[in-house]
């Protein structure tokens, strides 16, 4: 008796362990960026809520996938899941590209609403890519970073821009600048190389890069606030057992939440920062202001007319048409 207790008991074992899954979640930023430790919570939080049927490795820094890669090795089974900036991809689908528009939500209010109004749209087109998207979190507003003093749109004309999507190359055409490919994690030393002396991005990206090193301006224009998103190939998320599927959808929305309310107390946190380690943290000139909403007027229309009957009904639905 006592044997075939033993022997059932190492037969259960061994089927959990063979429904036990471990996944690779690669990102682009760094360990101590606040996405990264939020997506460290949201491992954990699956981890315990699926008893341990659903595991989550994190691999910042892009050490596992370069940012640019990281998209098309969850939709190729790579990688089970990932953390991706998807208006990065704008070149594939321009809905990507819709929390990226400059001066259309400067606010996380406003960005909570565009994001409502263009979540169904973008799940079904990364459904149609074999992706499920399962969470997204904002940055900060966006700024303007630069070596000098800029007071105007023609202060930006020949200086090297680093772009990182579609927006932002086109706001270097529009502005005369030089866009620069560059990723997260390459920031630092382009600025210190002087392949790049200006950029557009949150002050969380400021203090990762330490670009009080190398800049001294910070603007905060309030461009944009894009979101990162958290990406499941679709194969992987269908094959997992209910209870975890469970445990990685409400750990997921566990952690869209907390997520989104940490980058509304860092945003001033971290432009604090920026002046604590000497930078000229102000707001813009009213001629910059004016020069730069109207590069976001163009790009709107840009963007509507590129992404048809899809976008122009996001943009309705946000602006309550």
């Amino acid at each position: 008796m006592k044997a075939a207790f033993i022997a059932a008991a190492a037969m259960a074992v061994a089927a959990t362990a063979a429904q036990a899954e471990s996944w690779d979640l690669p990102t682009a930023y760094p360990a101590t960026n606040f996405h990264v430790e939020n997506l460290s919570e949201f491992g954990a939080c699956v981890a315990d809520r699926s008893g341990g049927a659903l595991t989550i490795n994190i691999h910042p820094n892009g050490a596992l996938f370069a940012g640019n890669d990281i998209k098309r090795a969850v939709q190729t089974g790579q990688a089970s899941i990932g953390e991706r900036l998807l208006s990065a991809h704008e070149n594939e689908n321009k809905l990507f590209g819709v929390d990226a528009i400059p001066f259309l939500a400067t606010s996380f209010d406003d960005s909570d609403r565009l994001w409502e109004a263009a979540q169904e749209p973008l799940t079904a087109a990364l459904d149609g890519q074999n992706l499920v998207l399962l969470y997204a979190v904002p940055w900060p507003a966006q700024g303007l970073f630069t070596k000098k003093d800029i007071n105007s749109a023609a202060d930006l004309r020949g200086l090297k821009f680093r772009a990182y999507n579609t927006a932002t190359s086109r706001i270097a055409e529009l502005a005369g600048m030089v866009p620069v490919q560059i990723e997260s994690p390459e920031l630092a030393q382009a600025l210190a190389t002087g392949v790049a002396d200006s950029f557009i991005s949150s002050g969380a990206t400021g203090v990762d890069s330490k670009v009080w090193e190398q800049l001294t301006h910070f603007y905060d224009v309030q461009a944009w606030i894009p979101r990162n998103s958290v990406l499941v190939n679709k194969g992987a998320y269908e094959g997992l057992p209910d209870e975890a599927r469970t445990a990685l959808n409400d750990c997921g929305a566990e952690a869209q939440t907390r997520g989104s309310e940490r980058a509304r107390v860092l945003a001033g946190e971290y432009l604090q920062t920026l002046a604590d380690n000497g930078m000229t943290v102000q707001p813009p000139s009213d001629q910059l202001r004016a020069d730069l909403q109207g590069f976001g007027e163009t790009m709107t229309e840009e963007w509507i007319a590129a992404a048809g009957d899809d976008g122009q009904a996001i943009i309705d639905a946000y602006r309550g048409n």
